[in-house]
């Protein structure tokens, strides 16, 4: 899994609507610690998934769709390991992107 790594100062709120929108292929990753200032999405067709907290952007690129799919249930495990509920994965009207979790093996997670 290549990691990236950088600062960006804004808020989630660039991501939600612009960079990480369903329009282009990214559900949010819904979790208990969502704010303006921490969110996580992820891509199932580019197998991304990016993490904003607090300015600092972690960008994950997996080589494989397992690797992708391994990922997304250690997030999901760190959050209920660590008190925070894992509300799980929201393609919002995208249905091709909810298609695409499925495919995938994580159709458990969609909501």
């Amino acid at each position: 899994m290549e990691t990236i790594r950088q600062f960006e100062p804004a808020d989630r709120y660039v991501y939600d609507w612009g960079l990480c929108s369903s329009d282009k292929n990214f559900a949010q990753v819904d979790t208990s610690q969502d704010a303006s200032y921490f969110g996580t999405w992820a891509n199932p067709f580019k197998r991304i998934i990016v993490c904003y907290c607090e300015g600092d952007v972690t960008l994950q690129i997996a080589e494989t769709d397992a690797e992708f799919v391994a990922e997304l249930r250690n997030i999901q495990q760190w959050n209920i390991d660590n008190g925070h509920r894992f509300l799980g994965i929201d393609p919002g009207f995208n249905k091709a992107l909810a298609a695409k979790f499925a495919e995938l093996g994580l159709a458990d997670l969609v909501h």
